[in-house]
């Protein structure tokens, strides 16, 4: 089977055809190269979707990854990354192996086939040559025999008329000889170009066209088979990855079957459990016996009004109740005159009269009031705003309930064990240096890092007594969680009452910017809301806007928390105006701004201003 032979009148079909071969297999690299593509495109998205499922560094959702439902969840997102290279690895094999190669060979096959059909087209121009060459001795010779034919007749005429002279008779006979040779001459050159042409024709058709058609063959079939090895590559770069996708489906596998429900149940004990225990007993009022119930009877701060309690509630405090009273109930047990702030003074100096403004902690108000406000009132951001600047807890968390006390204040020794091994690392780096320094003076000045020493030997000091002072709190409340006093059972009631109620009530933070509220001094770390549970959510929150200026008409001394000091006549930036409450809360820079009475300032809001207050 050659093409030479069963084709040697098909020059232009062959050139067709391997031209659309040609075509195949550039369609071919098309094909491929909008696969790899597609692959990158599709490890792009996989990638993108892992980023954006993954937690955020240093905020609250990566502390929710400690259970084992969502660290699966973590896992398969990491494998979904390696599965995403995978593709990628595909995109890379396939441009190289398949893409790369192909382009490459196309290019060397168009000229490979440029060469062969430019052979082929020369020995086509060849033996045409020579088949016009043999036609036109054919057509001289014709010509020759048939001059040589009359001039015979011519002479054969003359000869047989006795009118014509001898001389005459003569001359035709030359002509008709000269006629005769001269076809006998044309007769061996066309039997020449003949026999040439014969030749010429069948090294054409059996040696020339045959060696150039094989050329073509060969070339073709090594296209074919050139096609199919790339489409096996393509196949295996494919099968390449299978194994290491297969590993990551197992290991999603693995990080499914890994999930503990027991274990997360135990964690949300350990995140939420307060140590308190459940509230016990209420006793039975006796209304037989003619009696004039009073207002702490019936209010929510009797516990703390006159700082004693009823004996015959066995320690226990009402206000344990409160996240198992009705609203309706607990509204109608809730209801106070709200007072406003009192007016200033004629004096040019309020601070100087005994009846001066009081710092929004000082002012005495019904809790009630607060948390009928608080109840009615939407959230909103600023509240937290003040919770984390003025409303920060205790150091030793006392505001929180003893378990989840407990976690904080092993976290702050674990914090603070962790920082002093680091300064004892560089203790230890400076002494070594210093050793060195002292054997070999020439490398430096031992009496250089003493100074460095010393500060690093004050700072473990601190440190190794901030842990004595954490541990000493740690302690006492390991020592006291199996225990439950008055104190704790108040505090457990007030506790859970904020967090049933949505503990960033929004109702505190205009008479009370720092935070809380009290209505006793004593009693101020009861009902503040500690800042550390804010902290993580709004550590990335812009300042308010300023939306105007005012001038401060007289002097306040604002000495407690959330207030700002102010002089007469001081110029500076309002972020919030009055709502009905008495205080405005101004900015001198990015890092003083509070609460200064209304009264004692002259505002001037912008026409533009949209006001700085933010719902959510």
């Amino acid at each position: 089977m050659s093409w030479g032979t069963e084709l040697w009148d098909q020059f232009d079909n062959l050139e067709k055809h391997t031209q659309w071969g040609i075509d195949v297999l550039e369609k071919y690299i098309k094909f491929v190269k909008e696969r790899t593509e597609i692959e990158l495109s599709y490890a792009k998205q996989l990638r993108n979707l892992s980023k954006k499922y993954q937690p955020k560094k240093n905020s609250k959702e990566e502390e929710e990854y400690r259970y084992t439902s969502t660290k699966a969840f973590l896992a398969t997102l990491n494998e979904m990354n390696d599965y995403a290279g995978q593709h990628e690895v595909i995109s890379e094999n396939m441009t190289s192996l398949i893409t790369g190669e192909l382009t490459r060979y196309v290019q060397e096959l168009k000229q490979e086939r440029k060469s062969h059909f430019h052979d082929g087209r020369k020995a086509q121009q060849h033996i045409e040559t020579c088949w016009k060459q043999l036609e036109a001795s054919k057509r001289r010779f014709e010509r020759d025999c048939k001059e040589a034919d009359r001039a015979q007749q011519y002479f054969e005429k003359m000869d047989a008329d006795i009118n014509v002279t001898k001389a005459d008779v003569e001359k035709a006979r030359q002509q008709a000889q000269l006629r005769h040779q001269m076809a006998e001459d044309s007769k061996a050159e066309y039997c020449s170009t003949l026999q040439k042409f014969n030749s010429e024709q069948h090294d054409h058709y059996y040696t020339h066209i045959p060696n150039i058609f094989q050329k073509i063959q060969e070339m073709e079939e090594r296209r074919i088979v050139r096609i199919g090895e790339s489409m096996k590559t393509f196949a295996d770069v494919d099968r390449q990855v299978i194994p290491i996708i297969g590993k990551c489906l197992d290991e999603i596998t693995k990080a499914a079957e890994s999930i503990d429900h027991k274990n997360d149940s135990q964690m949300v004990i350990e995140a939420f459990k307060s140590g308190f225990e459940p509230p016990g007993d209420v006793d039975f009022e006796d209304f037989t016996q003619p009696m004039k119930r009073t207002v702490s009877e019936s209010s929510l701060s009797n516990s703390r009004g006159d700082g004693k309690s009823e004996p015959k509630f066995g320690g226990k405090s009402k206000g344990k109740l409160w996240p198992f009273i009705k609203k309706n109930k607990l509204m109608s047990l809730l209801t106070s005159p709200h007072q406003p702030p009192p007016p200033p003074p004629a004096s040019a100096s309020p601070s100087a009269v005994p009846n001066g403004p009081q710092s929004p902690k000082q002012q005495k108000e019904p809790l009630s009031h607060r948390f009928n406000e608080f109840m009615t009132s939407k959230p909103k951001i600023h509240c937290f705003r003040s919770l984390k600047r003025g409303g920060a807890g205790p150091e030793d968390f006392s505001n929180l309930p003893p378990e989840q006390r407990r976690k904080k204040l092993q976290q702050k020794v674990d914090e603070l064990n962790r920082d002093i091994q680091k300064e004892m690392d560089q203790r230890d780096a400076l002494t070594k240096m210093k050793d060195v320094y002292i054997k070999n003076p020439q490398m430096g000045d031992p009496a250089s890092v003493d100074h460095r020493l010393a500060e690093l030997g004050q700072n473990i000091e601190k440190l190794r007594l901030e842990v004595q002072k954490f541990e000493g709190w740690l302690a006492e409340v390991e020592g006291r969680l199996p225990m439950r006093t008055e104190q704790a059972r108040r505090q457990s009631g007030l506790y859970e009452a904020q967090n049933t109620s949505a503990v960033n009530s929004c109702a505190q933070d205009r008479e009370s910017p720092d935070g809380s509220y009290t209505e006793e001094q004593s009693q101020e770390t009861e009902m503040k809301v500690p800042a550390t549970d804010f902290d993580d959510e709004f550590d990335d929150e812009e300042p308010l806007p300023t939306i105007g200026t005012c001038k401060a008409l007289y002097t306040f001394e604002g000495q407690n928390e959330g207030t700002i000091s102010v002089a007469e006549g001081e110029m500076l930036y309002v972020i919030e105006e009055d709502k009905g409450d008495g205080w405005t809360r101004i900015r001198r820079n990015e890092d003083e701004e509070g609460y200064v009475p209304t009264s004692y300032v002259e505002v001037y809001l912008d026409k533009n201003a949209k006001g700085a207050m933010t719902y959510i």
